[in-house]
């Protein structure tokens, strides 16, 4: 049985995804990337950008699982406010596609990436190279983090479905 999952790590200024491919317990990359939107532009037109740049990865991958990473913030109030906003522009993508989602928060990513809850992101990245067996460190760092996202998700024991 094949499975595409699409993973995501939601931002305003990237957003970063990643698709892999789950095959007889293989996991390949399709593709990753981040959606980026510019300082400056209006919130509301930069959240237009992620639906409609989001949406058109759903189309071209067609993916059977979305899974996003939760919200970490210990400080900056404002800044989580307006993450949050494009993570509720991500789920509302997801739901407009139909699609099955899985939230993994930032622990469960690494632990399922490196067997560590609190590795840093080059060990994930590097981790996320190996799994996936690709030739280079993902980046931006937002699309490593999507990547791990995805390969967490294809551990559904580690991701319980909310």
């Amino acid at each position: 049985m094949i499975k595409i999952i699409l993973g995501i790590d939601p931002g305003i200024a990237d957003t970063g995804y990643g698709v892999i491919k789950v095959e007889s317990g293989k996991l390949t990359c399709l593709t990753y990337g981040s959606i980026k939107t510019r300082v400056g532009t209006p919130l509301i037109a930069r959240l237009e950008i992620l639906h409609r740049e989001l949406d058109k990865i759903i189309k071209k991958y067609r993916p059977e699982l979305v899974a996003i990473e939760q919200l970490f913030f210990n400080k900056n109030v404002r800044t989580a406010l307006i993450v949050g906003q494009a993570r509720g522009v991500v789920l509302l993508t997801v739901s407009q596609n139909k699609l099955p989602l899985i939230d993994c928060t930032p622990s469960q990513v690494k632990q399922a990436v490196t067997a560590y809850g609190q590795a840093n992101k080059k060990q994930v990245q590097k981790m996320v190279k190996i799994i996936l067996g690709l030739k280079e460190l993902p980046e931006p760092d937002d699309a490593a983090d999507a990547l791990a996202v995805a390969v967490c998700a294809s551990n559904l024991r580690l991701c319980p479905k909310n």
